[in-house]
């Protein structure tokens, strides 16, 4: 399609001379907008997979990859064992757990609160829980103790400390001689973690799985079981073959139950990309006012070519060629920069905090104090191709105005 005399004639209208320095310098400013708009929009693309793999990190840290109970409710403890679960592959933890809802007070605050049951050793294998503690210990949740570990937010609203003691307000009140009276109980929180997700630092806590068991009064059952894969994205393919094989129960994975979260992300991380494409289709239009201006200079030189044989089809691909090699390389600067500052994000953000003395985000008010970056070679492809093609069609109305120039009336003053 493009010849070498065309391909060389466009390199050549790219260049700067004497005569065309301001052209030159408007095709520099071009190169520049592109590359600044790529170099943004895989920038920021990366940040926002960083952004969003943190937060699916920190809520897989708290929550199974698999729950498996029964809408008909609390299940034996051998209505389904933990080997069964275990067999399936991909399945590499299994842990049993009771699950309620009840108020704590302490000190005149009253909380809504969310408590998981659970044996800390087999909890292990399923969250990390015991790893997001910042005071106590996870492993003092002993049968007997009635002990409990809570959110850093929940125990900020209560105003508790490690050691104190709160009271746990039950959801089932107890009849006496006196009447229906709320069922308390006195628990001791030997522990704080904290899981920089809100839903989980201000409305969970966990206990003893023997504990809830009496406080709850399930009769020795449980509400059911929590499994941890060893990919976690396959979560939807081992739920099905559970599915499969315990008809009678219920499986949701993480995926569904926190669906609307991620397809949130999904959908800000979409208009995100819109936006700032249109950043970069600006600034490639502006392939348009520099190819109209070489195109307006080089009238004369255009009908000496016609005048020569060449024809308007190969005079349009000579625009087309000068337009192309700026917007490439406008994208392949802005690829190079944006690829460099994603992959050394943290680093160059921490310099800019040291030599400002000010940090971006504060561990004080966000629970994410850094900016993470995950680079994804889609994002960077799909940015590439379509930076490419705006920068292929900017150029399409000035060739089109080349080709049509007829050579009479352009040398009839030279």
């Amino acid at each position: 399609m493009f010849t070498p005399v065309e391909a060389f004639i466009g390199w050549r209208y790219t260049r700067a001379r004497r005569r065309t320095r301001f052209v030159s310098l408007i095709s520099a400013i071009a190169i520049g907008g592109v590359a600044l708009g790529i170099a943004a929009l895989i920038t920021i693309l990366s940040i926002m997979n960083g952004f969003e793999g943190e937060l699916r990190d920190r809520l897989l840290g708290m929550s199974a990859h698999l729950t498996i109970d029964s809408p008909a409710g609390p299940l034996p403890p051998d209505a389904v064992s933990a080997a069964r679960i275990g067999e399936v592959a991909q399945v590499v933890g299994v842990a049993p757990f009771i699950t309620a809802e009840a108020l704590l007070t302490h000190q005149g605050e009253v909380r809504g609160v969310r408590i998981f049951g659970v044996q800390p050793a087999l909890e292990d294998q399923v969250t990390r829980v015991g790893s997001r503690l910042r005071q106590g210990d996870f492993h003092a949740l002993q049968p007997g103790s009635f002990n409990l570990v809570i959110g850093r937010g929940l125990a900020d609203a209560l105003r508790v400390q490690l050691g104190e003691r709160v009271t746990l307000v039950l959801p089932e009140p107890m009849r006496t001689a006196a009447g229906v009276v709320p069922r308390l109980k006195q628990v001791t929180v030997v522990g704080i973690f904290e899981a920089g997700v809100q839903d989980y630092d201000e409305a969970t806590a966990f206990m003893a799985l023997a504990d809830a068991g009496r406080i709850f009064r399930t009769a020795g059952r449980i509400t059911g079981w929590r499994a941890r894969l060893a990919d976690p994205f396959q979560a939807p393919a081992v739920a099905a073959q559970l599915r499969a094989r315990l008809p009678a129960l219920r499986l949701s994975d993480w995926t569904t139950t926190h669906t609307n979260l991620f397809r949130a992300l999904q959908t800000e991380k979409i208009v995100m990309f819109v936006i700032l494409l249109l950043s970069v289709a600006v600034a490639a239009f502006n392939l348009v006012s520099t190819l109209v201006m070489v195109v307006g200079e080089k009238q004369a030189e255009i009908a000496v070519l016609a005048t020569l044989g060449m024809t308007p089809q190969r005079i349009l691909r000579v625009f087309m060629t000068q337009g192309l090699l700026i917007g490439v390389a406008g994208v392949a600067l802005g690829s190079v920069a944006g690829v460099t500052v994603a992959l050394h994000v943290e680093a160059i953000v921490g310099a800019l905090e040291s030599l400002f003395h000010f940090q971006i985000l504060s561990p004080d008010v966000y629970y994410i104090s850094k900016i993470p970056a995950e680079l994804a070679p889609l994002d960077v492809f799909i940015a590439v191709l379509s930076a490419t093609l705006l920068c292929l069609l900017a150029p399409l109305y000035p060739a089109w105005q080349a080709s049509r120039i007829r050579p009479a009336e352009a040398l009839r003053h030279e």
